[in-house]
């Protein structure tokens, strides 16, 4: 991150508040609000394309899946937009706020992993009357709010190595929790831990470290799953292994959308030769039915929204409001990365869904919480480009 390297000592020293000048909420950044939607609306046709075929042999309703995401959209732009009408400060001046979503959200982890729904294998999810939610997309959330709050009151602290390692241990414990059953969930808040706090430091030195005991840790888990180490034997080999028929279905639907693709609703992987089509595979369907041309159209929605977040850094008026916009920015950033190589066989596969598109209730509201916190902040950038 270019900017963050020219700019680390700048954002570092920034006090929490400019003394004698009060701030004043004006207009939000309406370029990020368009982008997220148009990613939302996009997701759902993408999902309807997706997942019409599979929904009506097994619920004889070709839009069950679609419907069941438009809920939560909407519930999501809702909340996304209360957010935004919520002085982010707010988070910050309820002392008791950011112990209790820490303490509270390994609580709740600990009682997903003792108690929660076993799915493929894991028990990543929690269910709550009729509502069923993963923990750990709260996690996301409560990692960059603790962490943005944290730095922004220690953030001379943050000059010193010695002051980067509590807020990394403490970090660790959430990681670590949700790495037992969820590797790559693990790894993207490792990284939204080690960007937060490589943004907020001058120092490179202890991120060497910090980079050596992430991947001794990600190896760890990695060896005490079976599971895990057959997923890299598959990736090197997809085509001889059975367990690589998603990673080669995909790649064939990549392949035959050529330039322009198929058309929408026109891909053939999705009638039930690409397992999970219309969750972590999506992109494949995407290059199939749109094409080169439609897959980097996506990507540059991303980019497009990313290089939003860098304008509401840039004129965030305090270290609190900058750090919480790139912990969001490293959760999305990693997130999109993650899903595309994933698609490509760039990495071993593992299941994690495209942002905003992917079909995933819990992930979608969280997600759109995650832009009010966003477009809160650009509410009181002294930036307006």
């Amino acid at each position: 991150m270019a900017y963050h390297a020219a700019g680390k000592k700048k954002v570092a020293n920034r006090s929490e508040k400019i003394k004698g000048e009060k701030m004043h909420p004006h207009v939000m950044d309406y370029s990020i609000l368009f982008l997220v939607l148009f990613l939302v609306g996009f997701g759902l046709v993408i999902l309807y394309s997706t997942s019409s075929y599979k929904a009506g042999l097994l619920y004889s309703d070709t839009a069950y899946w679609l419907k069941k995401q438009a809920v939560f959209a909407v519930l999501g732009i809702l909340c996304m937009l209360g957010m935004t009408r919520i002085d982010y400060h707010f988070w910050k001046k309820k002392k008791w706020f950011t112990p209790a979503i820490y303490f509270g959200t390994i609580a709740v982890l600990l009682f997903t992993f003792v108690f929660g729904a076993l799915s493929h294998g894991s028990r990543r999810w929690l269910s709550i009357g009729p509502i069923r939610f993963q923990p750990s997309e709260v996690a996301k959330m409560t990692l960059t709010l603790f962490l943005a709050a944290y730095i922004s009151k220690h953030a001379r602290e943050m000059r010193n190595w010695k002051g980067l390692i509590k807020p990394f241990l403490m970090s660790l414990v959430i990681v670590a929790i949700v790495g037992i059953e969820n590797l790559s969930t693990c790894i993207i808040l490792l990284a939204i831990t080690f960007i937060m706090l490589f943004v907020a430091s001058p120092l490179y030195k202890p991120f060497v470290g910090f980079i050596l005991a992430g991947l001794a840790g990600a190896g760890a888990l990695i060896l005490t799953q079976g599971y895990r180490v057959t997923r890299f034997k598959v990736w090197l080999d997809p085509a001889s292994s059975p367990k690589g028929e998603q990673t080669m279905q995909g790649l064939y639907a990549i392949g035959s959308g050529g330039l322009f693709g198929k058309g929408l609703g026109q891909s053939m992987q999705k009638l039930g030769f690409l397992p999970e089509a219309n969750n972590d595979m999506i992109f494949s369907v995407i290059c199939e039915e749109l094409g080169l041309f439609g897959a980097i159209c996506v990507i540059a929605l991303f980019f497009a929204l990313l290089w939003r977040f860098m304008k509401v850094i840039a004129g965030a008026p305090d270290l609190y409001g900058s750090m919480i916009v790139v912990g969001v920015m490293a959760h999305i950033g990693i997130q999109v990365f993650i899903n595309i190589a994933v698609a490509t066989n760039t990495i071993p596969n593992t299941g994690i869904p495209l942002p905003f598109i992917s079909y995933g209730g819990s992930s979608l509201v969280f997600l759109l919480i995650e832009m009010g916190l966003v477009l809160s902040v650009s509410r009181y950038s002294k930036r307006k480009s």
